[in-house]
């Protein structure tokens, strides 16, 4: 029987929800979806994983590695992780003490910050800054403070930077390459966010799960091996992009060991591990050879170049990246009152989904001439939304 009470007022929800709305990026996709548009917004590839790491993970479960893994990660994944750090970054890691298995970057990164941050810290973060880090300084506790890469080449004001560190700076985000400018932090820019990490005692978490998506000479430099900023950084990664492999959420942080411990006990608690014949088949994947991941490269140039072209052609103003999967673009041209207003039309009208620029920065207004592509997607996407985007070309 329901109590006589049961439409009266309920409980008052968390005030952290209040403050953040749900992921634009996957509304975009639910968006595409239902008007049956080309996704170019999601960052997921449309093309199939590679077959070895696909056969491992059927293996594995055919061998029966369907239990709990141990709760911080397998120990030959981890193993794995630590040898390909130190062999493509030159940072020796103990994976023993310093490294923890995730449920993909999303929960290693905000495991992190519950791990590090008090109520009342401070994080300084990049803007424009992918979607989770707002959500994630609020669920933790911390005070985000902003600053802006400006274009067109995303760089930073050393003054504006140097002010937002402080004696409540916890951490500074970092995210290279970025999402989503396709900035490539350069060991300079990274040295100045050493030297400001070491004067407030700071830890830097750094996102780079693009670590291999690189152009133009671009050199990606984990802030990790910059001398004096290894015992304070925490490393962010995942099988997701690099590997084609985004729906199976396994990911890590490298971390000195007294934040490793910390990490491991909120991992824990939140998700208990990430997927065992997952892990196995990351073991793999951390095996691959230096010419897979130059392939990867070249062949996401090519279709950087190809969606650089469509876009302009269509009218859009391109800011190339030199890292990452993502174009951001200008969309003055069109005359539509903002990002969002032309996104909808977009999907609904043309066809095509991207992410309206507002949702990377705090306030709506410094991305409202912005839109997001991804060219993660295979040539007969990439014809398909040409083909759509032509249609734009006579409002411009």
């Amino acid at each position: 029987m329901k109590p006589a009470n049961s439409t009266a007022i309920r409980p008052d929800l968390s005030d952290k929800a209040a403050r953040f709305t749900e992921s634009v990026i996957r509304e975009m996709t639910r968006l595409a979806i239902a008007h049956s548009a080309v996704n170019l917004s999601q960052g997921f590839p449309d093309f199939p994983a590679p077959e070895e790491i696909k056969r491992a993970a059927q293996e594995a479960i055919a061998r029966d590695v369907n239990q709990y893994a141990i709760t911080w990660g397998a120990k030959a994944f981890r193993n794995a992780i630590a040898e390909k750090f130190g062999r493509t970054q030159g940072v020796r890691v103990d994976p023993e003490r310093e490294i923890t298995v995730c449920c993909g970057s999303t929960e290693a990164m905000i495991s992190s910050m519950l791990a590090i941050i008090n109520p009342g810290d401070e994080v300084v973060v990049f803007e424009p800054f992918y979607e989770n880090y707002g959500p994630d300084a609020i669920l933790s506790g911390a005070a985000p403070r902003f600053v802006k890469l400006q274009p067109p080449d995303w760089t930073f004001d050393p003054e504006e930077l140097a002010a937002a560190f402080g004696p409540r700076t916890k951490a500074i985000i970092l995210n290279t390459p970025n999402n989503p400018t396709g900035k490539v932090f350069e060991r300079a820019e990274l040295e100045s966010i050493r030297d400001l990490c070491v004067r407030w005692n700071a830890f830097a978490i750094t996102d780079e799960i693009y670590e291999h998506m690189l152009y133009d000479g671009a050199r990606h430099i984990s802030p990790a091996a910059i001398e004096g900023l290894a015992d304070r950084t925490i490393t962010i990664n995942a099988l997701s992009k690099t590997y084609c492999v985004t729906g199976w959420r396994v990911g890590w942080a490298i971390a000195p060991p007294d934040a490793t411990a910390a990490i491991r006990k909120v991992h824990d608690f939140m998700t208990v591990g990430a997927a065992a014949p997952l892990q196995e088949a990351g073991v793999v994947a951390m095996g691959f050879p230096a010419d897979y991941y130059e392939k990867l490269a070249r062949d996401y140039l090519i279709r950087r170049d190809r969606l650089l072209g469509i876009l302009t052609e269509a009218g859009f103003r391109c800011f190339k990246p030199r890292g990452a999967y993502y174009i951001m673009t200008d969309i003055s041209a069109f005359g539509f009152p903002d990002d969002v207003a032309f996104a909808k039309y977009l999907v609904k009208e043309i066809g095509v989904a991207a992410v309206p620029g507002s949702s990377f920065y705090r306030h709506a207004a410094d991305g409202k001439n912005h839109l997001r592509f991804t060219f993660c997607k295979k040539e007969a996407t990439l014809q398909a939304a040409a083909e759509r985007l032509a249609k734009l070309k006579a409002r411009v």
